[in-house]
């Protein structure tokens, strides 16, 4: 997802009501979907992909390593967007690392086909991520970054995620069998399409 997408914010105010239920929707879907990326042994982008390979590799649970991962970024996030964007951020992960550990016990897959899994991953990934995104929150970490180095380099924000990402699935290319490999990269296309595509200013006013 690009910078601009990151910062884009409502043209109104949301209650912390509507926040709160925000975050825990978006936190949810994108619990689900990690628990769909899991069960199939597939990988995505971004700090959440970086969490997913490294549990693969280390055997620890997703929830521990992503919320682990995301600690060096907060202070990017609070000098670059402030404390509000921080704080929800800080929450999101959060509630992300607790969410998809609990959905794990209670949510099983008797059948799923890969390739329907990895669409099914990127829809609910980007629906959460979209309610994230629009209630001022995000789930951290390369996004940050990106915006930090953008503003104190002048290297575009995306530029620096689509590098992440290209090494991300470099090493996983080597970790994971082919077809999942494959398969993962569907889902990391799904979600940053459903992103690209409803991610707009001009579609959306808050109530």
């Amino acid at each position: 997802m690009s910078d601009e997408q990151m910062t884009e914010s409502p043209k109104q105010g949301h209650s912390p009501l509507a926040d709160a239920q925000g975050l825990l929707f978006g936190t949810s879907m994108c619990g689900l979907g990690i628990v769909i990326l899991t069960h199939l042994g597939l990988v995505t982008g971004q700090t959440a992909g970086l969490a997913v390979l490294l549990s693969y590799v280390t055997g620890w649970s997703f929830g521990l390593v992503f919320f682990l991962v995301n600690l060096p970024f907060y202070w990017l996030g609070y000098t670059r967007m402030g404390l509000r964007f921080t704080i929800k951020t800080f929450l999101a992960v959060a509630m992300l690392s607790v969410l998809s550990k609990f959905l794990g016990t209670q949510v099983v897959f008797d059948q799923l086909t890969p390739w329907v899994g990895a669409i099914l991953f990127g829809f609910i990934t980007g629906a959460g991520l979209l309610a994230l995104f629009r209630h001022g929150a995000s789930l951290g970490g390369i996004g940050i970054l990106g915006l930090y180095l953008q503003d104190k380099t002048g290297f575009r924000a995306g530029w620096t995620q689509l590098s992440f990402d290209a090494c991300l699935f470099t090493v996983a290319f080597f970790v994971l069998p082919g077809s999942a490999f494959l398969w993962s990269l569907l889902g990391a296309v799904v979600v940053n399409l459903v992103i690209a595509i409803n991610h707009r200013r001009d579609w959306y006013v808050a109530t």
